[in-house]
């Protein structure tokens, strides 16, 4: 499996390769109807995009809620109430973007050094393109850790993703048909004491990419205009290790960029990154993403100590904080409480506006993905693959269904029009396969 490799080598795109050898009149009739069939299949895409599409990281909400629509499955394995299942080349924890017809993964090659990106058909998980991005200069990453570990970002015109190579960030944008239309080095990254790699997820303000990188050598939070790729601001970060997303909330009558680690929860205005404010609490290290409700956010971490909070949307203080350790994945708020899924397989609800746990209930770890709350469901996936399925019910703790996918649960699980979308692999070592799954309910005959 080397074909981000073969293609690099030559410099040209799979969507547009002729490996054959044909006469350069032939090839070029070729490309151009295919650039045309390109060009069609990405007004087709752009034009079918819809509110419900999962467009980056944290979903269209940017908290992993979605409150109402079609009922999703609650019970399914490697068969049971699989729409389709389709190979994944590489490796990597990105999650699925879902653009229209489009399913789009950030993958590795990691014997090859290579990363790209790779994107299926949603009705059937047919592979439609595949584009490799980089070769080479690989950093050394935690064994936990992937080359492809952050999730893609689309305003429904163009895909935009992140990559770590070469002591960067580069940042790329492709048009619908797999196709780069631009590509920036965002800033330097290099590690130091904790050589663990790269993980943040970019994300979408009005016409601003939003992109962040925080180690030991230097940490900046930078935006990059969409449709070009120019840089409009940047904003320097504490010198320290850290892996959170950035994420935009309403909060207070204006907007806010959210972004937990470097021993605080702070914000931002995501017009221009000026500090808004800044709450000291939490650890050095954190991955997961805040969240809000109600004036309040909270996140949790990480290393090298572990803490929940809650503060004041405003940065006048610490509402509660508790010692649960939430560090690579996220949490959910609704209905005035919020549930987390910690490292050690524990499933909490706490209060959102005091902290009082409501209740507890031992599952099993480690867990590195973040729940999805579907209606009243919680999907609340280990890195076994094991998803419970749980009301998110204050009152106790409700099972409704336990299930099995594949051997691991890195990626978190996406859901788009009662679909469910889960990356998932099988077997260790060279015998390792990546696999994408669509779940939906079957509808009998």
């Amino acid at each position: 499996m080397h074909w981000f490799r073969d293609y690099a080598q030559r410099g040209i795109s799979p969507v547009t390769a002729d490996t054959g050898d044909a006469m350069l009149g032939a090839a070029w009739l070729r490309m151009l109807a295919q650039s045309f069939l390109c060009l069609l299949f990405s007004c087709v895409c752009v034009g079918s995009v819809t509110a419900e599409d999962w467009l980056r990281w944290r979903g269209p909400r940017g908290d992993n809620t979605v409150p109402s629509g079609p009922q999703i499955p609650v019970e399914w394995g490697n068969e049971k109430n699989v729409v389709w299942r389709a190979d994944v080349p590489g490796r990597g924890h990105s999650s699925p973007v879902i653009v229209g017809d489009l399913v789009v993964l950030g993958t590795a090659d990691e014997g090859a050094e290579t990363q790209g990106v790779v994107a299926f058909s949603r009705r059937d998980g047919r592979l439609l393109w595949q584009t490799p991005i980089s070769q080479g200069g690989f950093p050394p990453v935690h064994a936990r850790n992937t080359h492809a570990s952050s999730t893609a970002a689309s305003d429904g015109r163009l895909l935009y993703l992140s990559f770590c190579h070469h002591e960067k960030i580069e940042v790329v944008a492709l048009d619908m048909s797999g196709k780069v239309v631009w590509r920036v080095d965002a800033g330097n990254f290099r590690p130091q004491a904790y050589e663990y790699g790269y993980a943040a997820s970019p994300t979408i303000y009005r016409d601003t990419l939003i992109v962040t990188a925080d180690c030991d050598t230097s940490a900046w939070i930078r935006a990059f205009r969409l449709r070009d790729g120019e840089q409009l601001w940047v904003r320097e970060r504490p010198l320290m290790l850290n892996w959170g997303s950035p994420i935009i909330a309403e909060l207070n009558g204006r907007d806010q960029l959210l972004l937990s680690g470097t021993k605080m929860i702070a914000s931002y205005d995501p017009a221009n990154g000026a500090p808004l404010w800044s709450t000291p609490c939490l650890t050095m290290a954190t991955c997961g993403t805040c969240i809000w409700e109600d004036g309040l956010v909270f996140a949790s971490g990480g290393y090298p100590d572990a803490e929940t909070v809650a503060v004041r949307a405003d940065g006048s203080g610490v509402v509660w904080k508790n010692k649960v350790k939430c560090y690579e994945q996220s949490m959910l708020v609704t209905g005035g409480f919020v549930y987390a899924f910690s490292d050690q397989g524990v499933f909490y609800c706490w209060d959102a506006k005091t902290g009082e746990e409501r209740w507890k209930q031992r599952l099993r770890g480690p867990v590195s993905s973040s729940p999805l709350l579907v209606g009243d469901l919680i999907l609340a996936t280990n890195e076994a693959g094991t998803t419970w399925v749980i009301k998110a019910n204050p009152e106790k703790y409700e099972l409704v269904a336990q299930n099995q996918l594949g051997d691991s649960g890195f990626a978190s699980a996406v859901t788009v029009d009662g679909q469910l979308f889960m990356r998932t692999s099988t077997g260790d070592g060279a015998g390792r396969r990546e696999s994408l799954y669509c779940l939906g309910l079957k509808k009998q005959p």
